[in-house]
Protein backbone atom coordinates (compact mmCIF):
# COMPACT_ATOMS: atom_id res chain seq x y z
CA UNK A 1 0.00 0.00 0.00
CA UNK A 2 3.57 2.35 0.18
CA UNK A 3 3.64 2.08 -3.69
CA UNK A 4 4.58 5.81 -4.62
CA UNK A 5 7.20 6.55 -1.82
CA UNK A 6 8.94 2.78 -2.91
CA UNK A 7 8.89 3.80 -6.55
CA UNK A 8 9.43 7.90 -7.13
CA UNK A 9 11.85 7.79 -4.21
CA UNK A 10 14.07 5.05 -5.36
CA UNK A 11 13.84 6.36 -9.15
CA UNK A 12 12.06 3.66 -10.23
CA UNK A 13 8.96 5.94 -11.84
CA UNK A 14 6.90 3.12 -13.51
CA UNK A 15 6.10 3.54 -17.48
CA UNK A 16 8.52 6.21 -18.34
CA UNK A 17 11.37 4.13 -19.46
CA UNK A 18 14.77 6.13 -18.88
CA UNK A 19 12.60 7.76 -15.63
CA UNK A 20 10.74 10.93 -15.33
CA UNK A 21 13.86 12.68 -13.87
CA UNK A 22 16.03 12.16 -17.04
CA UNK A 23 12.60 13.11 -19.20
CA UNK A 24 12.22 16.45 -17.05
CA UNK A 25 15.33 17.45 -17.91
CA UNK A 26 15.91 16.85 -21.18
CA UNK A 27 12.53 19.28 -22.08
CA UNK A 28 12.39 21.38 -19.61
CA UNK A 29 9.50 23.56 -18.85
CA UNK A 30 7.45 25.90 -20.92
CA UNK A 31 6.32 27.96 -17.75
CA UNK A 32 8.00 28.52 -14.68
CA UNK A 33 6.42 26.04 -11.65
CA UNK A 34 7.59 24.95 -8.44
CA UNK A 35 5.76 21.16 -8.43
CA UNK A 36 3.07 19.43 -9.44
CA UNK A 37 -0.93 18.78 -8.23
CA UNK A 38 -2.30 15.28 -9.05
CA UNK A 39 -5.86 15.89 -8.61
CA UNK A 40 -7.88 12.57 -8.63
CA UNK A 41 -11.94 13.43 -8.71
CA UNK A 42 -14.14 11.21 -6.79
CA UNK A 43 -16.61 9.94 -9.63
CA UNK A 44 -19.70 9.81 -7.98
CA UNK A 45 -19.70 12.93 -6.21
CA UNK A 46 -18.24 14.64 -9.66
CA UNK A 47 -21.64 13.03 -11.06
CA UNK A 48 -23.94 13.67 -7.91
CA UNK A 49 -23.15 17.54 -8.40
CA UNK A 50 -24.49 18.17 -11.89
CA UNK A 51 -21.50 16.25 -14.11
CA UNK A 52 -23.94 13.72 -15.21
CA UNK A 53 -25.11 16.18 -17.66
CA UNK A 54 -20.96 17.04 -18.88
CA UNK A 55 -20.09 13.86 -18.99
CA UNK A 56 -22.81 11.20 -19.38
CA UNK A 57 -21.02 8.08 -20.00
CA UNK A 58 -18.44 7.98 -16.81
CA UNK A 59 -21.84 9.12 -15.00
CA UNK A 60 -24.22 6.21 -16.61
CA UNK A 61 -25.54 3.46 -14.09
CA UNK A 62 -22.95 0.34 -13.70
CA UNK A 63 -19.87 2.73 -14.97
CA UNK A 64 -18.32 1.55 -11.64
CA UNK A 65 -15.72 4.66 -11.45
CA UNK A 66 -14.45 5.98 -8.19
CA UNK A 67 -11.59 7.96 -7.85
CA UNK A 68 -10.38 9.20 -11.47
CA UNK A 69 -7.65 11.60 -12.86
CA UNK A 70 -8.83 14.94 -12.97
CA UNK A 71 -5.50 16.32 -14.07
CA UNK A 72 -1.83 16.51 -13.26
CA UNK A 73 -1.51 20.78 -12.85
CA UNK A 74 2.01 22.57 -12.65
CA UNK A 75 1.60 25.04 -10.23
CA UNK A 76 3.61 27.66 -8.45
CA UNK A 77 4.16 28.03 -4.52
CA UNK A 78 3.62 32.38 -5.20
CA UNK A 79 2.18 33.83 -7.74
CA UNK A 80 -0.51 32.76 -9.92
CA UNK A 81 -0.23 29.03 -11.38
CA UNK A 82 0.58 28.67 -15.03
CA UNK A 83 -2.19 27.64 -17.82
CA UNK A 84 -3.20 27.74 -20.89
CA UNK A 85 0.10 27.72 -22.04
CA UNK A 86 -0.86 26.60 -25.62
CA UNK A 87 -4.37 26.19 -26.40
CA UNK A 88 -3.90 24.89 -30.07
CA UNK A 89 -1.16 22.52 -29.47
CA UNK A 90 -2.27 19.35 -31.54
CA UNK A 91 -2.90 15.90 -30.55
CA UNK A 92 -2.87 12.53 -32.15
CA UNK A 93 -5.14 9.34 -31.52
CA UNK A 94 -1.34 7.97 -30.82
CA UNK A 95 -1.29 10.92 -27.83
CA UNK A 96 -4.72 10.29 -26.58
CA UNK A 97 -4.05 6.12 -26.36
CA UNK A 98 -1.30 7.17 -24.36
CA UNK A 99 -4.04 8.55 -21.97
CA UNK A 100 -6.14 5.47 -22.07
CA UNK A 101 -7.85 4.24 -18.75
CA UNK A 102 -6.58 7.60 -17.17
CA UNK A 103 -9.11 9.66 -17.78
CA UNK A 104 -12.91 9.22 -17.51
CA UNK A 105 -13.04 10.25 -21.46
CA UNK A 106 -10.48 11.65 -24.17
CA UNK A 107 -12.36 15.13 -24.02
CA UNK A 108 -10.95 15.66 -20.51
CA UNK A 109 -7.35 14.21 -21.59
CA UNK A 110 -7.15 16.79 -24.48
CA UNK A 111 -8.56 19.35 -22.72
CA UNK A 112 -6.53 18.76 -19.47
CA UNK A 113 -3.23 18.48 -21.54
CA UNK A 114 -3.76 22.11 -23.53
CA UNK A 115 -4.82 23.47 -20.25
CA UNK A 116 -2.12 22.13 -18.09
CA UNK A 117 0.30 19.78 -19.57
CA UNK A 118 1.91 22.30 -22.15
CA UNK A 119 3.12 24.13 -18.84
CA UNK A 120 5.04 21.40 -18.02
CA UNK A 121 7.36 21.04 -21.24
CA UNK A 122 6.57 17.90 -21.93
CA UNK A 123 4.60 16.47 -25.16
CA UNK A 124 1.89 14.84 -24.70
CA UNK A 125 3.26 10.95 -24.64
CA UNK A 126 5.61 12.13 -22.38
CA UNK A 127 2.87 14.48 -20.14
CA UNK A 128 0.26 11.20 -20.20
CA UNK A 129 3.24 8.80 -19.11
CA UNK A 130 4.18 11.20 -15.93
CA UNK A 131 0.26 11.03 -15.14
CA UNK A 132 0.15 7.04 -15.48
CA UNK A 133 3.40 7.25 -13.51
CA UNK A 134 2.07 8.94 -10.76
CA UNK A 135 -1.49 7.63 -10.81
CA UNK A 136 -0.50 4.20 -10.77
CA UNK A 137 2.25 4.89 -7.41
CA UNK A 138 -0.47 6.30 -5.56
CA UNK A 139 -1.66 3.88 -2.91
CA UNK A 140 -5.62 4.39 -2.75
CA UNK A 141 -6.81 3.81 0.73
CA UNK A 142 -9.08 0.89 0.82
CA UNK A 143 -12.36 1.94 2.24
CA UNK A 144 -12.25 3.91 -1.22
CA UNK A 145 -12.73 0.35 -2.81
CA UNK A 146 -16.06 -0.35 -3.75
CA UNK A 147 -18.21 1.96 -2.12
CA UNK A 148 -21.74 0.65 -2.15
CA UNK A 149 -23.82 3.30 0.09
CA UNK A 150 -23.56 7.21 0.90
CA UNK A 151 -21.13 7.31 3.60
CA UNK A 152 -20.18 9.72 5.96
CA UNK A 153 -16.52 10.71 6.56
CA UNK A 154 -14.51 13.58 8.47
CA UNK A 155 -11.70 15.15 5.68
CA UNK A 156 -9.21 14.92 8.57
CA UNK A 157 -9.87 11.05 8.21
CA UNK A 158 -9.29 10.96 4.76
CA UNK A 159 -6.36 12.83 4.65
CA UNK A 160 -4.92 10.96 7.32
CA UNK A 161 -6.02 7.54 5.35
CA UNK A 162 -4.07 8.50 2.47
CA UNK A 163 -1.28 9.27 4.34
CA UNK A 164 -1.46 5.84 5.82
CA UNK A 165 -1.47 4.42 2.66
CA UNK A 166 1.65 6.12 1.27
CA UNK A 167 5.10 5.93 3.10
CA UNK A 168 6.55 9.76 3.28
CA UNK A 169 3.45 11.44 2.77
CA UNK A 170 3.08 14.19 4.81
CA UNK A 171 -0.03 16.64 5.89
CA UNK A 172 1.57 19.57 3.59
CA UNK A 173 1.54 16.93 0.69
CA UNK A 174 -2.29 16.82 0.15
CA UNK A 175 -5.80 18.37 0.58
CA UNK A 176 -9.56 17.10 0.35
CA UNK A 177 -11.83 19.00 -1.32
CA UNK A 178 -15.57 19.10 -1.42
CA UNK A 179 -18.63 21.24 -2.20
CA UNK A 180 -22.21 21.31 -0.87
CA UNK A 181 -21.02 18.97 1.53
CA UNK A 182 -19.69 15.99 -0.50
CA UNK A 183 -16.05 14.88 -1.34
CA UNK A 184 -15.16 16.41 -4.32
CA UNK A 185 -11.60 15.43 -5.03
CA UNK A 186 -7.80 14.68 -3.50
CA UNK A 187 -5.15 16.45 -4.52
CA UNK A 188 -1.54 15.23 -4.24
CA UNK A 189 1.83 17.83 -4.48
CA UNK A 190 4.83 15.75 -6.55
CA UNK A 191 8.19 17.14 -7.25
CA UNK A 192 8.53 18.34 -10.51
CA UNK A 193 11.53 15.39 -10.92
CA UNK A 194 8.17 13.02 -9.67
CA UNK A 195 10.44 11.47 -7.17
CA UNK A 196 8.83 12.45 -4.10
CA UNK A 197 5.87 14.38 -2.81
CA UNK A 198 6.03 18.35 -2.43
CA UNK A 199 5.61 20.84 0.09
CA UNK A 200 2.65 22.81 -0.56
CA UNK A 201 1.02 24.25 2.36
CA UNK A 202 -1.27 26.56 0.50
CA UNK A 203 -2.84 23.51 -1.51
CA UNK A 204 -2.80 21.96 2.41
CA UNK A 205 -4.19 24.73 3.47
CA UNK A 206 -7.08 25.23 1.36
CA UNK A 207 -8.61 21.22 2.75
CA UNK A 208 -12.12 20.71 3.42
CA UNK A 209 -12.66 22.05 6.67
CA UNK A 210 -16.10 20.99 7.66
CA UNK A 211 -16.83 18.32 10.31
CA UNK A 212 -17.87 15.89 8.07
CA UNK A 213 -19.10 15.29 4.42
CA UNK A 214 -20.71 12.50 2.40
CA UNK A 215 -19.07 10.21 0.30
CA UNK A 216 -21.14 9.41 -3.22
CA UNK A 217 -21.64 5.26 -3.79
CA UNK A 218 -19.88 4.03 -6.61
CA UNK A 219 -22.51 4.27 -9.92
Amino acid sequence: MRRLAAALLAGLVLGLGAGAGAMAQQTGAAAPFDYYVLALSWSPGFCDLGGARKSPRQCASGAGYGFVVHGLWPDRSFGPDPEDCDQSADLSGADLAGAGGLYPSDGLAAYEYRKHGTCSGLKPADYFAAVRAVRDGLAIPSQFQGVRAWTRMDPEDIRRAFIAANANMRPDNIAVTCAKGQLVDVRVCISKSLRAFATCPQVARNSCRRDSLLVAPLR
